[in-house]
């Protein structure tokens, strides 16, 4: 009777595992994310036609080293991630929470290089609406309040991109996750990679531009 029980639990969690779903759901959720930063980024461009002088100009005052050491990181993570989907997916669970264990790594360094990028930023006083900020040009005003925008909403991600990983680590863990119902570390790879490419788009349009 209790091995009928167990099996009619087993049944029933698997029954409610549709993974498909799951990635269709995913992709809506990572659609509307798109329209948001897609919003953004022609705002930028837009900008940036009618003030380009100002934003070459602002350009080159941002640090081009830490956001490449940054897009070198967040690449570095993509690929961590996707390997520890893989390894999970070949049933090496230790190498699975190794490699996102890199990954919150990889996480931790770009948020860590972008807390001192804006903190030398703002200790020089160059942040929307500070005393030095209101009395430059309009366009450095637009292109800083785009930046300090995009770069700290992107950042935002990075974060919760982190806890969605630390959640998979957990679920591997317990065995809510495993080769066989991957799904949700496979969404939580989806979002990541997102986010990575969200900054490859970010990089060269606030770093590289610069005269």
């Amino acid at each position: 009777m209790a091995n009928h029980s167990a099996e009619m639990h087993e049944h029933a969690e698997h029954g409610h595992y549709d993974p498909m779903a799951n990635k269709i759901g995913m992709w809506t959720f990572l659609f509307t994310e798109a329209l948001l930063f897609g919003a953004l980024f022609i705002a930028f461009f837009v900008y940036l036609s009618t003030n380009t002088g100002d934003f070459l100009d602002c350009s080159s005052e941002l640090n081009r080293i830490m956001g490449a050491i940054n897009t070198v990181v967040l690449l570095t993570s993509s690929l961590t991630m996707a390997l520890a989907i893989a390894a999970l997916q070949r049933g090496n669970k230790r190498l699975s929470l190794n490699l996102m264990l890199m990954t919150l790594v990889f996480a931790a360094v770009f948020l860590i290089i972008k807390y001192f990028e804006w903190s030398h930023k703002i200790h020089l006083g160059i942040y929307p609406k500070s005393e030095l900020m209101v009395n430059r040009a309009q366009g450095d005003q637009l292109f800083y309040g785009l930046y300090y925008t995009m770069t700290g909403l992107h950042g935002l991600h990075v974060a919760i991109g982190a806890v969605l990983i630390l959640i998979a680590m957990r679920k591997v863990q317990t065995g809510g996750v495993h080769k066989t119902k991957f799904s949700f570390i496979e969404n939580v790879g989806l979002y990541w990679h997102l986010v990575d490419l969200v900054w490859i788009y970010l990089f060269p349009m606030f770093y590289l531009i610069g005269r």
